[in-house]
């Protein structure tokens, strides 16, 4: 079975909403998932995961949070099969600083996926994007495991 595991960090819940909604469609596709909240007790290995989705809010001028930071970190190496995605508020730095945590940890650890950036919370036409971004996810995944 295809197992995948979603860290998250989160202070207004947004990003968990998101990485809830990512849950759900995967768990519908037949999927196993475990959820971890980024500094919410012992870190999970990937590597007992076919692939990581990690998803980071964006704090103080484009940053990545502190958490997110002692989380790849503290897991040592760069797993393969990692898919980012991340919320962000357009008001605090414009459209250059929007989810640019996303945009760095994507880059980290070299994901060839595009990052999934969400205004805010998953609201309307931005849940059916997380979920068209999973589904995506879904068929990279699959594709580069054929």
């Amino acid at each position: 079975m295809v197992s995948f595991l979603i860290a998250y960090a989160t202070w207004s819940g947004n990003t968990q909403e998101v990485a809830e909604i990512i849950k759900e469609t995967l768990t519908g596709r037949g999927y196993e998932v475990e959820s971890f909240r980024i500094g919410g007790g012992t870190i999970p290995d990937p590597r007992e995961y076919k692939a990581m989705i990690i998803g980071s809010f964006t704090w103080d001028k484009g940053a990545t949070p502190d958490e997110v930071k002692d989380f790849v970190a503290d897991i040592g190496y760069k797993p393969a099969n990692v898919y980012v995605f991340g919320t962000g508020d357009t008001q605090f730095g414009g459209d250059a600083l929007f989810c640019n945590a996303a945009v760095r940890l994507a880059r980290f650890y070299e994901s060839n996926y595009a990052p999934l950036k969400i205004e805010q919370s998953p609201r309307g036409t931005q849940a059916t994007n997380v979920v068209n971004w999973t589904e995506g996810v879904i068929k990279h995944w699959s594709h580069l495991n054929e």
